[in-house]
């Protein structure tokens, strides 16, 4: 049996494969919205920038099966980091928070889209190396579609396409399943 552990930590314009370490983390859950209390992280000294979400995606897994016809038990998640997400409370307000709810909203998309390619596999002698590849284009498709929200919506402050970039997530979460 093959076991490994792996997150995606997002934050704006980074996107890293690190050993996973939840043990302060959020999980993504239904329901759940982020409060300013929630962001623990230190902010910097320049307030350019209001709120930054550290999120990412962790997965596991174990193989079963035949050589070269293994299936996965997996676990996909999505996270929130705490201790690595900040904001200037004299520069955030609900919108802001919104915005940054969205940032985690849509990492849980991208887990879900994993979880789905992982699902629907076969995976040859190289399993590991197999879900690296799944992982990383996981990776890169999250941190455009990231970068793309956050210059249409101009990091919250353009209202109007932040609305629609509202609108479009909550449904692309309704229609696809945890």
């Amino acid at each position: 049996m093959d076991t490994l552990k792996i997150l995606l930590l997002f934050l704006p314009f980074l996107g890293h494969a690190l050993q996973a370490d939840e043990t302060n983390a959020l999980a993504w859950e239904v329901g759940y919205e982020l409060r300013w209390e929630d962001f623990r992280g230190v902010p910097p000294a320049d307030k350019t920038v209001a709120a930054t979400t550290a999120s990412g995606i962790s997965y596991s897994f174990k193989t079963k099966g035949l050589p070269g016809q293994y299936t996965l038990d997996y676990e996909v998640v999505a996270y929130f980091y705490p201790e690595k997400s900040w904001y200037h409370p004299e520069l955030s307000n609900a919108g802001v928070l919104m915005h940054e709810q969205l940032h985690f909203n849509i990492t849980e998309l991208y887990a879900r889209k994993m979880r789905k390619i992982l699902s629907g596999r076969t995976f040859g002698g190289n399993v590991r190396g197999e879900v690296r590849e799944v992982f990383s284009k996981i990776n890169r498709e999250l941190k455009v579609f990231q970068d793309r929200y956050d210059l249409e919506t101009d990091f919250s402050r353009n209202q109007q396409a932040q609305e629609q970039w509202n609108k479009r997530i909550a449904k692309r979460l309704e229609e696809s399943h945890p």
